[in-house]
């Protein structure tokens, strides 16, 4: 399984950053929800490969393949978990703003597909 090392934000910037006028009530955590994501658990961070850009998760045993992306990365660090609320780059308003613009524009526009 391949993971993306890729930035967080929180609901509330999102929500801000594509309806700025909005009013936001903030009702707490209902039944289920989660407040972050977790990507890699410390289980299958024992055999995962850290890369430039993102993580491999290799299977736990090699039964049909090995482990061959050990040798393109290195193996994490005992205990160590990628998730939302420990990933250490977040985006801002100002940054969510110009990835949703150009959906809002293919939206209004009609050629979202």
């Amino acid at each position: 399984m391949f993971v993306p090392k890729i930035p967080s934000m929180t609901v509330v910037d999102l929500a801000k950053s594509v309806a700025p006028e909005a009013e936001i009530n903030v009702i707490g955590i209902r039944p289920g929800e989660k407040l972050h994501e977790v990507l890699i658990s410390d289980d299958e961070a024992r055999t995962t490969v850290e890369l430039k850009d993102m993580y491999v998760v290799q299977p736990a045993e090699a039964l049909w393949f090995g482990h061959e992306w050990e040798k393109e990365g290195s193996l994490l660090p005992d205990g160590f978990r990628y998730a939302s609320n420990t990933n250490e780059e977040w985006l801002n308003i100002e940054e969510i703003k110009k990835i949703v613009a150009p959906i809002e524009e293919a939206y209004y526009k009609g050629t979202l597909a």
